[in-house]
């Protein structure tokens, strides 16, 4: 009996089962988010220092990943219990605040696990227990990662965006709904476009617009959707983009002038030509053969 028998889609046991799983993994994304882009820049920093001969700063050699040192409060570095690790349940428990010192905990820390969850319970309730499943779970936890670090620190991982492109193009492969050479041209025109823009750009004004990261995103996405759902993708992130920038230039003095990342709004695009990129590509055509 296969998976998708005894785990069938829109059974509301299986979708709570896909909601807690994704209360764990949004828990390991918090590390993810937290943690890698201090390991990519202790990285940098080491092969800076042996490329110029200069021995590398103690931080930068200490040992750091996403398991080691175990989860502690950052200010007063006391270990955090396992039942004060647990998903959204111990920050209500302990009233968003650390149990030894007292320090507040980040509301994001559990809007993290509970976006996870969320989409975690939306996408067993429309799959169940498919291989596509499995596919579209891994790229959720992609995105989340990369929408919250660029956010934090306009980067865009080569080691997440790479391996959501070679995944698109594997479930492509594999007989997934974008056809192969769909996903293929996607890839290839996603990444040739944001590339055309960004030198055009930086040519007429000698600024770099965007970072090389959106181009991996964008190539991304065009396996994963295909090339026929480019134009959406870039429409949606370039209204949003637009929008925000608006507003923050008339809300926010501060930041006027100031860089946005663009994965976050590259990211946005591409969820909502996933999952409406053909209905808004029929009412498109619809609406001009009127």
């Amino acid at each position: 009996m296969d998976l998708i028998s005894l785990y069938p889609a829109l059974n509301p046991w299986v979708t709570l089962f896909g909601v807690l799983l994704g209360l764990v993994v949004g828990s390991f994304l918090n590390v993810v988010i937290g943690r890698y882009p201090v390991m990519l820049q202790r990285q940098w920093q080491r092969e800076c220092a042996e490329l110029t001969g200069q021995p590398a700063a103690a931080a930068d050699t200490a040992l750091f990943n996403l398991a080691t040192p175990g989860s502690h409060c950052p200010r007063c570095q006391q270990p955090i219990a396992w039942y004060d690790n647990i998903p959204l349940l111990s920050w209500i428990w302990l009233k968003a605040q650390c149990r030894h010192c007292k320090t507040r905990i980040s509301a994001r820390y559990p809007v993290i696990e509970l976006l996870t969850g969320i989409t975690f319970g939306i996408l067993t309730w429309y799959l169940g227990g498919s291989a596509e499943l499995l596919w579209y779970l891994i790229l959720a936890s992609i995105l989340i990662s990369l929408f919250f670090i660029d956010l934090d620190h306009m980067l865009l991982p080569d080691q997440l965006t790479l391996s959501m492109l070679w995944l698109g193009l594997l479930v492509a492969l594999t007989g997934g709904p974008v056809p192969l050479a769909d996903a293929v041209i996607g890839a290839i025109s996603g990444y040739l476009f944001l590339w055309t823009v960004y030198w055009a750009f930086k040519l007429i004004t000698g600024k770099e617009g965007m970072g090389y990261g959106d181009f991996k995103l964008l190539a991304a996405f065009g396996a994963w959707a295909g090339y026929q759902m480019l134009p959406v993708i870039i429409i949606a992130a370039a209204g949003s983009g637009a929008v925000l920038g608006l507003l923050i230039q008339a809300l926010d003095r501060k930041r006027r002038g100031q860089p946005i990342p663009f994965g976050p709004f590259l990211i946005s695009g591409g969820v909502i030509a996933l999952i409406w990129g053909e209905q808004l590509l029929y009412g498109y055509w619809t609406w001009l053969q009127r």
